[in-house]
């Protein structure tokens, strides 16, 4: 066993072997030696069983990233965009398969690789235990898988534990989702000298970052200005086009990708570089291909379609103002003006089949109604975002005291925050939670 990958690598020739077994034999005395499958999809589910053998899959989760690429190191989607009904529910009914004939009473996380041009998978990995994966999948679902897990340890059934988002259902019920979510690895290797800024299979993330959107370009664009305030989206202008990085993946291959696709790489020769799947790159280019619509509009001229589109496909008010040749405080200005403003939505763990009092909320420009209504009288606390070297877990403490202290005094309380891993972001932690980026553009919109 090594945790987050360690010692691992990939040898395309002996004398990498002999490296990387060198490098293996400095952490452990054992060596696995495995077929490689770089370059296949990789799939997670989160699958949960009772002593009497109900069984659900919780979430199925895909990595942008190709197999070779330690899942913490990968960005995630979920639920998965690319699999065929037939794959997903091949992959599926493997998953229950797999923890009733290991008797797994609680959670479980599988993982797969699966052959981009075939049906052909492996199982890569099975974590009968709470994993990083599944707080992600918790947090992206709104069900509560520890708390589950815990009730499932005491021979509770699953159809007799509630699910409490919605008051309506049982644990007994899958979650659907009528959104995307994107978690993108945040890594600080700036702040080492002499380090590798290569990633592959053994992890070097020090925190994640969590985007709720109704498309996956919008909470694509999200997650990537939460992990990082100084950039502002998908931007061509961060990095050039560079294949060898394209090819051996850098903690900024995104904006290598961003500016390949603006210097007009096919989304063939892409995806022979990276091996991330096309349906991914069409989305990244949509992206690029409206940079170079704003950048061709006068920015005294922002039409209500113009601004419109741009928020939908998860432009910010600030990008906008960079791409047009403007400030954010003016294409603020004109989007309200415009009417233009986004919409609460709630994770109800049931898309709004069955009707939810639900306080686990996001923003979103793909909507045409508020699920909520605001009453007014609360107060924020603004969460301390991803966890980084020099500022983890002790801020989250201050933002969750914070609200506890709040509570005692009698005040309804907001928190805003997008890290999957803390407890702040539990949305029984505050009356309204909104799972989304701290910036001046979205505070305000909230207040």
């Amino acid at each position: 066993f090594s945790l987050g990958g360690l010692g691992s690598g990939f040898a395309n020739s002996k004398e990498e072997l002999k490296i990387l077994a060198q490098q293996a034999f400095a952490h452990s005395n054992q060596l696995i030696i495995d077929k490689s499958l770089k370059g296949w999809k990789e799939v997670e589910y989160e699958v949960v069983r009772d002593a009497y053998d109900n069984c659900i899959t919780v979430c199925n989760m895909e990595n942008v990233d190709p197999l070779g690429i330690h899942t913490g190191e990968s960005i995630v989607v979920a639920p998965s965009q690319t699999l065929s009904n037939k794959e997903y529910n091949m992959l599926r009914t493997t998953a229950i398969n797999v923890i009733r004939h290991f008797g797994v009473v609680g959670e479980c996380n599988i993982q797969y690789a699966l052959n981009p041009n075939s049906e052909e998978y492996y199982i890569i990995e099975v974590n009968a235990r709470l994993s990083r994966s599944s707080a992600l999948a918790s947090k992206a679902t709104g069900y509560p898988l520890a708390y589950v897990a815990a009730k499932l340890a005491l021979d509770i059934r699953l159809p007799d534990i509630h699910n409490s988002v919605t008051g309506k259902t049982t644990a007994c019920f899958e979650p659907s989702l009528d959104y995307c979510v994107v978690k993108i690895p945040r890594w600080d290797l700036g702040k080492f000298h002499r380090v590798s800024t290569k990633i592959g299979s053994s992890m070097k993330s020090v925190g994640e970052v969590m985007a709720i959107g109704r498309k996956f370009e919008e909470a694509f664009q999200k997650a990537l200005r939460m992990v990082d305030e100084t950039i502002n989206g998908f931007d061509p202008y961060v990095k050039t086009p560079n294949d060898e990085e394209l090819e051996k993946p850098t903690d900024k291959r995104m904006f290598v990708l961003a500016a390949s696709i603006k210097a007009g790489y096919t989304i063939d020769r892409l995806y022979e570089l990276t091996k991330i799947d096309r349906w991914f790159l069409y989305k990244m280019r949509n992206i690029i291909d409206y940079y170079l619509v704003l950048e061709n509009v006068d920015h005294t001229k922002l039409s209500h379609d113009v601004l419109l589109r741009a928020k939908q496909i998860g432009f910010s008010d600030k990008q906008i103002a960079a791409v047009v040749k403007s400030s954010e405080l003016a294409v603020r200005i004109q989007r309200q003006e415009s009417n233009i403003r986004p919409m609460v939505k709630q994770i109800d763990t049931v898309a709004a089949e069955w009707p939810a009092t639900t306080n686990y909320l996001y923003l979103t420009y793909n909507g045409t109604t508020h699920d909520v209504e605001f009453f007014g009288g609360y107060t924020m606390v603004i969460g301390s975002g991803v966890y980084r070297i020099g500022s983890s877990v002790e801020f989250d403490w201050c933002a969750v005291s914070c609200l506890r202290e709040l509570r005692k005094l009698g005040k309804k309380t907001i928190m805003v925050n997008y890290n999957p891993e803390t407890v702040s972001t539990d949305y029984d932690m505050s009356d309204r939670l909104y799972f989304e980026e701290i910036s001046f553009e979205v505070v305000m919109d909230i207040y």
